[in-house]
């Protein structure tokens, strides 16, 4: 929606249109692919996640099926994994590596890990931010007061950009506490260790797309304020 408002500067959002749209096409395809191959160890997503979990002494950490596809995720206010259906139940490489990662988050939060910690500080104005910023563009833009209102957006847009940033070491990082808890612990054999890798690679991309969409869609609203004076 902010490229056809903001049409003078279209070329600063085509790049990040373009990746996005290859992270979307690159994630589905490596997850379809390997959630048709089926684990060696014949365990379930939710069954490795919990294996994982109490390895680390996380027992009181539940883990719930929801509906939707790829809607994984963690909980950090409740303390909770939530995996979509497919992956709760399925017994495939790619349900293993999807749970595994979302395992991953709840060991950083026993560890307290940084960038978690404030990704989930910054959430309440990043929700704003991202529920603010257009419409107050808007308001600038049939009002005519743009030059005030462009300000405003820029800080709003800024504080998504930054939470974008965050996101990225938070998401590697789950990632590699994923292998490495499913290697060490025996979950997956040497041959699932590479499908393993291209199904969370393809996931960190969408994380990548999202970031360099933000900063384009940042350099938009600074072009267009510094066009204004």
């Amino acid at each position: 929606m902010l490229g056809l408002i903001i049409a003078d500067y279209w070329w600063v959002v085509i790049p990040g249109l373009l990746l996005g749209l290859y992270a979307q096409f690159k994630v589905s395809s490596t997850y379809n692919r390997y959630a048709r191959v089926a684990s060696d160890s014949g365990m379930t997503g939710a069954q490795a996640a919990r294996a994982i979990l109490d390895a680390a002494g996380l027992h009181d950490v539940p883990i719930h099926p929801t509906g939707g596809h790829l809607t994984d995720h963690y909980d950090p206010v409740r303390r909770q994994l939530v995996l979509s259906e497919e992956n709760y139940a399925g017994r495939s490489i790619a349900g293993m590596a999807v749970a595994a990662h979302e395992a991953g988050h709840a060991l950083q939060h026993q560890a307290a890990y940084a960038p978690l910690q404030l990704r989930m500080a910054i959430v309440p104005i990043t929700n704003f931010a991202s529920m603010a910023y257009m419409g107050i563009l808007l308001f600038g833009m049939f009002t005519g007061a743009l030059d005030i209102a462009l300000p405003i957006v820029i800080g709003l847009f800024s504080v998504i950009t930054l939470f974008q940033l965050i996101t990225l070491p938070v998401e590697f990082d789950a990632s590699a506490r994923a292998k490495k808890c499913l290697e060490r612990m025996g979950l997956i054999s040497d041959r699932e260790r590479s499908h393993v890798a291209s199904v969370l690679n393809a996931a960190a991309l969408t994380y990548v797309a999202a970031l360099v969409s933000s900063v384009l869609q940042l350099l938009q609203l600074v072009l267009m304020a510094r066009g204004r004076e």
